[in-house]
This record gives C-alpha cells, sequence and structure tokens, in this order.
C-alpha cells in the first residue's frame, strides 16, 4: 500500500505523530564522470570559479536541510550531522557520499539522497566551463538505520 495516498487515492503526508523516536541514519551514495583534465583541476583547486569540493560540500549539506522544501511530501526533520565526503574511483570518476543522522519518527534517506544529488550538481556547475559533457549517475540509498527496519544496499 502506498502510504503517501489517502482512501480518495489523493496525495498527503504521512502521518507520522505516533511513531516512536529513535536514532536513524542514512548513507547515499552517487558519482559523476568527467575528463580526466576536468578530474585533476577539481581535485588540485584549480577551477577558475574556485574549490569545486569545498562548494559541492556546503552545498550538498544545505540542500540536504532543505530537503523538505524541495520533494512535496517529505517531513521537516531535525537533523543531527550531514558529511559529504568525496572519493577519486578512476581517471575520470569522483564518487560523493553523505551520511545523515537524526533523531526522529521518521527517516533521513532523502535528505542523505538529496545531499548526494545537489553536490553533484554543483560540482557540475563548478566545472561546465571545461567540461560540459560530465554525467552524473547511480544515485542510491546504500543503507539506512532506525525506525521499524534497517536496509543495506545489495551489490
Amino acid at each position: 500500500m502506498l502510504t503517501h495516498l489517502n482512501e480518495n487515492g489523493e496525495a498527503n503526508m504521512v502521518d507520522v505523530g505516533e511513531k516512536s523516536v529513535t536514532v536513524r541514519t542514512a548513507k547515499a551514495y552517487g558519482r559523476i564522470r568527467m575528463q580526466p583534465d576536468t578530474l585533476r583541476a577539481l581535485l588540485s583547486s584549480q577551477l577558475k570559479k574556485g574549490d569545486g569540493l569545498a562548494a559541492a560540500r556546503i552545498a550538498g549539506i544545505l540542500g540536504g536541510k532543505r530537503t523538505s522544501e524541495l520533494i512535496p511530501l517529505c517531513h521537516n526533520i531535525p537533523i543531527d550531522r550531514i558529511d559529504i565526503r568525496f572519493q577519486q574511483e578512476d581517471a575520470q570518476t569522483l564518487g560523493i557520499l553523505a551520511e545523515a543522522k537524526c533523531t526522529y519518527k521518521t527517516g533521513i534517506e532523502m535528505e542523505a539522497l538529496t545531499a548526494v544529488s545537489i553536490a553533484a550538481l554543483t560540482i557540475y556547475d563548478m566545472c561546465k566551463a571545461i567540461d560540459r559533457a560530465m554525467v552524473i549517475e547511480e544515485i542510491k540509498l546504500l543503507e539506512k538505520t532506525g525506525g521499524k527496519s534497517d536496509y543495506r544496499h545489495e551489490g
């Protein structure tokens, strides 16, 4: 059963009033592929716009914090932490990992996914002057804990 639809099939926000407050965590991942020269410029802070990774980290955190304003039926939750890390995967791929934590009645998966998405879009924006062929891909939830069930992505 879809929880965001009422008995008439209309969209509605899920009532979390009766749910228990628990510590909830989520990890999300995404990556952005670009030309090797672009990735070298990004990693060595040689972009004309400035430090692309610092901008992407801050933008990702801000995006995670604003998730309820971007995704129509998301709850506005008290976020304890959002951490964003970058990892060079090969000569042209940068991995993005967001970890988020809250102590609340509903999960923080959407905030982690939004943080990854906004960080990736910011990297694109910072690098587009030298490489418009970048590709953002494979944004996914890796794991979530807390609430009724835990989840871990297989594969």
